[in-house]
């Protein structure tokens, strides 16, 4: 069965949801999933994980993300972009380069973030945007998320480009919305390109039209990409087989948390877990 992760280039007006449908019809009767969502405005990397390869796709949701994102100063919208309705503000100021780097400052680093409204966040059980489109007021209380890097790479008033690395939980647009704020104003974003997710680049995406069967064991990349965060260790192959069986191994010298547990061949074959003096399968590729 077809098992691995794809790096695909998804462009702009289209949904992540379409993307997998385009893989979930080449991959049959393997499944799909794409691991974090891309707003149809935005384009750039999407992680698809396919076959076996799905039970991985929370390590790739969880890794740190990277973006360049446009924002137009000096107007408003309720969904934070340009897919809303755009207000421009009276008399609204220009702010100098200096200080919109000074408010990029005080985004950097572990803040609190208030996720846009229009979000898919779930709000007693209903996503936040479906209550707003709804006209119902909705609050979402503030999250901690990282912002890694946050750089003004071009600023021609009203339009202001950033680079952005963050946390998996982290709004783009809420960033924009926040420097603006931070600089008297308001911003919605124009357009996001997502550079990175982890490991997974830009620079080698895969355009969705290039993904035909003839072409998709050579785009797919090994599972073991999807945790390339974690310690790896290889596995004899009687653990294999005790690992298969839900049985536990015992390994000496690992670090503590998870680990890639790989065969000979560099492929993974499991999550592992310490479980007393064992280890024991979290997630089982094999068998």
């Amino acid at each position: 069965m077809i098992c691995g992760v794809l790096n695909l280039h998804k462009p702009a007006g289209m949904t992540s949801r379409r993307v997998v449908d385009v893989v979930a019809r080449l991959v049959r009767p393997a499944r799909a999933g794409h691991a974090g969502t891309l707003d149809p405005l935005a384009s750039g990397v999407l992680v698809v994980c396919v076959g076996r390869a799905t039970r991985l796709m929370s390590y790739v949701q969880q890794m740190r993300k990277q973006y360049r994102a446009c924002f137009l100063l000096g107007c408003s919208s309720p969904t934070d972009d340009v897919q809303g309705e755009v207000q421009m503000l009276a008399s609204p100021p220009v702010p100098s380069w200096e200080d919109i780097e000074r408010a990029c400052a005080v985004q950097r680093g572990e803040i609190l973030q208030r996720p846009p409204v229009f979000s898919a966040i779930k709000v007693q059980g209903h996503r936040a945007y479906r209550l707003a489109r709804a006209g119902e007021t909705v609050e979402l209380a503030a999250r901690p998320v990282h912002v890694y890097r946050l750089e003004i790479c071009r600023y021609d008033y009203p339009e202001l480009e950033l680079a952005i690395e963050c946390s998996a939980g982290t709004y783009v647009r809420a960033l924009g919305r926040d420097v603006a704020e931070a600089l008297g104003t308001a911003a919605v974003m124009s357009s996001l390109v997502r550079t990175a997710v982890g490991p997974f680049t830009l620079a080698d995406a895969v355009p969705l039209e290039s993904l035909r069967p003839e072409t998709l064991s050579q785009i797919l990349r090994p599972p073991r990409d999807a945790v390339a965060m974690l310690p790896r260790v290889q596995l004899a192959p009687q653990q294999i087989q005790r690992i298969q069986h839900g049985q536990g191994v015992q390994l000496a010298g690992c670090p503590p948390g998870e680990l890639a547990a790989c065969n000979a061949a560099g492929e993974l074959v499991a999550v592992l877990r310490p479980a007393g003096q064992m280890w024991r399968a979290h997630i089982c590729l094999v068998g």
